[in-house]
């Protein structure tokens, strides 16, 4: 019988297509590492067993006026408390992809406050596009994927 397939959650939302086109790119990358398997899902269909079942997490989101996007926030407002005290969620890895016209620090903030809470573990620097997602952004986002998903695949997280 074979190791088990590590499995990467990948949820975002997307209105413009910024957020959608990163998190493409970052399926891919998880997708390119042996043993790996990545579940793209839009935030509003991401389950709590999503969240369990998952050996890592990539958030994606616009900032909308300072913020993360609300279906993002509604994610976490669907699994917080059921998951907080679940052993499955304790310092699971995650990752942030955030598209900002030109900031992306507020949605951050409000991201990565919120992964204290369960409590998450942040295993990678978060990438911010400012602006325009340019391709050098895209490249940026598989490489994000393929470290999260090489670092559950291992154990190193």
């Amino acid at each position: 019988m074979g190791k088990p397939v590590t499995r990467i959650l990948i949820i975002y939302h997307s209105q413009s297509g910024n957020t959608k086109a990163m998190a493409e790119e970052v399926a891919r990358g998880v997708e390119s590492i042996d043993g790996v398997t990545g579940d793209l899902k839009p935030a509003p269909e991401a389950t709590l067993e999503d969240l369990l079942g998952c050996d890592g997490l990539a958030i994606g989101s616009p900032e909308y006026f300072g913020a993360m996007a609300g279906r993002v926030k509604d994610f976490f407002d669907r699994t917080y408390e059921p998951a907080r005290t679940d052993k499955r969620v304790f310092k699971k890895p995650y990752v942030v992809f955030i598209s900002a016209g030109n900031d992306g620090r507020g949605s951050l903030s409000q991201i990565e406050r919120i992964c204290l809470g369960y409590p998450l573990k942040k295993v990678y620097e978060p990438l911010i596009a400012r602006g325009v997602v340019t391709d050098s952004i895209l490249r940026a986002c598989r490489e994000l994927g393929k470290t999260i998903a090489a670092g559950c695949q291992a154990g190193i997280y």
